[in-house]
């Protein structure tokens, strides 16, 4: 019986050093979006706080294609050692019920760390659309199917099955255009080459206080506090009307050693209780979360769930 304990000491000794030592080197934050999106803009605000609890460089690395698939991926096959961490909105769980062929498992592949904040995502449209509000909206497109285009930052996202879900209610016909950010779906929008946008507020927040678009309604089933004049879609009129909440969260691959994932969600924890950061963050859109890392996993389960639900009955329906 000795041993065999002395065998399990010798095995997880090379774990137990490595969690006591870590981090050691730079740690790499992958965005799997362009820079100048909302993933990116709260990987710029967190990044640098989080360096200085853990004693070393967070240095955020920009992966972008493929509908976020290149960069998640990526992670998903780095060491299990803490020093390649993702960054991932929860379009991180809807991206693969678009994609037949994913090199991972959105589950299975991923050690989840934290929930780090709530950013919910609106439908905008740009001020030359004549319509003030939801219930006009609806209107006018019922009159011009097929017309109306409207942006999201990827394909697969939960901003792109949001507008399945309104589709699908409302009997609207209208053409997604995936992107690859929100940056770049956002400059369209603003410039007029497309009439509306579902993004998350991080995206539209600014443009949304500064006239240049037009709120219509939120998409989840509850108002954001950065923003709580803007009624959620199913109070503008289409009653039951919800798309689970956008939250934004870190992951490892999977395989993380337990006390390396603590080590991170301690010092995230630290950083997300900031006033500065919240301060920065509410400026966006952004509703801190924070919790503990079996709390970011249970949510991440049954919001795939959820999401494998809506895909069933809603996008199969649409397309």
């Amino acid at each position: 019986m000795k041993f065999l304990k002395l065998c399990w000491l010798c095995l997880l000794w090379p774990l137990w050093a490595h969690a006591q030592s870590y981090p050691q080197r730079p740690i790499k934050l992958v965005v799997a979006y362009q820079a100048g999106g909302a993933t990116d803009a709260f990987a710029r605000i967190v990044a640098q706080k989080l360096a200085g609890f853990m004693g070393q460089p967070v240095v955020i690395e920009n992966r972008a294609g493929g509908n976020s698939v290149i960069g998640t991926d990526f992670v998903a096959k780095a060491p299990a050692d803490g020093y390649t961490l993702l960054l991932n909105p929860a379009s991180h769980l809807t991206v693969p019920f678009f994609n037949k062929k994913m090199p991972y498992d959105a589950v299975k592949d991923f050690t989840p760390i934290i929930a780090a904040a709530y950013n919910n995502r609106c439908i905008v449209v740009h001020p030359s659309l004549p319509v003030q509000n939801l219930g006009e909206f609806i209107a006018y497109a019922k009159k011009n199917p097929g017309k109306l285009s409207y942006g999201v930052a990827a394909s697969g996202s939960a901003q792109e099955l949001a507008g399945d879900l309104l589709k699908y209610t409302t009997g609207i016909d209208m053409v997604p255009v995936p992107y690859k950010g929100g940056g770049p779906a956002m400059n369209d929008l603003l410039g007029g080459q497309i009439q509306v946008g579902i993004f998350v507020l991080a995206d539209t927040l600014q443009h949304i206080k500064s006239g240049r678009l037009r709120a219509l309604g939120i998409v989840e089933g509850r108002r954001s506090k950065a923003a709580s004049e803007i009624p959620t879609v199913a109070q503008a009129g289409v009653p039951g009307f919800a798309i689970p909440d956008q939250w934004i969260g870190i992951f490892g691959p999977a395989g993380l050693p337990t006390a390396v994932t603590q080590r991170i969600n301690a010092e995230m924890n630290k950083v997300l209780a900031l006033s500065d950061v919240k301060a920065a963050l509410e400026n966006i859109g952004y509703e801190t979360i924070g919790g503990s890392a079996p709390e970011f996993a249970t949510m991440v389960m049954e919001d795939q769930k959820k999401y494998q639900k809506l895909s069933e009955t809603i996008v199969l329906n649409v397309q």
